[in-house]
């Protein structure tokens, strides 16, 4: 999740997901609230830890972190030096990702088969329309660093949609990740560090309530949710397409590039590897999958 959660267009929440454990980190998170807090003000603290499954998250928050700490380098590299196969193989893992999650829907009847489908159909629409916006302007306030922070938590929770893509198109990812970098060197000014707190704040509320609400709608309606999360994820693939066009060559850092998606001219060795790599990752997802349910 970590890995994932670091590249713009690559959701951790279609990761956990896949590895079957989405709905437990979506039922851990929303259990942060008044009942928690009065098991801590009372000093009962192994009750609080067994509601919150605190040694999950824990586990999970560890696990999170390694990953951003050996991989980002790995990734960012790969990314730069081999774009086309590297996101090639996470375009078959979204697209495997997407059948497995359609295995869970399981409609009963036609007419539930009908809505669900038709959900699925408008969220890809969506996803499909999100992945080709323009990059907004960047506003230099507080409130709307809390507010990139809420929305952008929200993201990274649903499978499908990056936490990091829509940082990018609200125009705060470079300055987040800017901001992130100086303070891990202890060279963040002031204002950096009350930008980075208020960022982290709204983090905080947006992913404690988006989680309730998830977990709610799991609850009530699981096959429309997993139908509009599966959807979600094929209309994300556009951000995955193989082949783009490096459009700031001089630009040396992953985060500050920019990439024009483009069709390719003719049948090449590029084209099959690519295709290869991504029928290799759907695979791999599906007998994940398997073994997963096996075990």
């Amino acid at each position: 999740m970590g890995a994932a959660d670091i590249i713009p267009g690559v959701s951790g929440g279609t990761v956990s997901l896949v590895l079957g454990i989405y709905q437990r980190l979506v039922r851990a998170i929303s259990r942060v609230d008044v009942h928690l807090l009065r098991m801590l003000a009372n000093r009962d603290l192994r009750s609080a830890a067994g509601y919150l499954d605190l040694r999950f998250l824990v586990a999970l928050g560890l696990g999170i972190v390694t990953g951003i700490g050996c991989l980002a380098g790995l990734m960012g590299k790969l990314l730069l030096e081999q774009r086309a196969y590297t996101l090639a193989i996470f375009s078959g893992l979204i697209l495997g990702s997407s059948v497995v999650v359609a295995k869970m829907v399981q409609p009963r009847g036609a007419r539930q088969w009908i809505g669900c489908l038709s959900l699925a159909v408008v969220a890809a629409g969506i996803a499909y329309w999100l992945a080709g916006q323009q990059q907004v302007g960047f506003h230099d306030s507080y409130g709307y660093f809390f507010f990139c922070g809420a929305i952008a938590i929200c993201a990274m929770i649903l499978p499908g949609v990056s936490g990091a893509y829509i940082l990018w198109l609200l125009g705060a990812y470079v300055v987040v990740t800017s901001i992130i970098q100086s303070a891990l060197k202890l060279q963040a000014t002031q204002r950096e560090w009350i930008s980075l707190f208020v960022f982290a704040a709204g983090c905080a509320v947006g992913l404690i309530g988006f989680s309730k609400i998830l977990k709610w709608l799991l609850e009530k309606a699981h096959k429309i949710v997993m139908a509009i999360l599966g959807g979600f994820m094929v209309g994300s693939v556009r951000l995955m397409w193989p082949f783009q066009q490096d459009l700031t060559p001089y630009e040396e850092q992953l985060k500050a590039k920019r990439f024009d998606r483009y069709l390719p001219e003719s049948w090449d060795q590029e084209v099959t590897v690519c295709l290869l790599l991504a029928v290799g990752a759907i695979l791999f997802v599906l007998l994940l999958d398997r073994a997963s349910r096996r075990a």
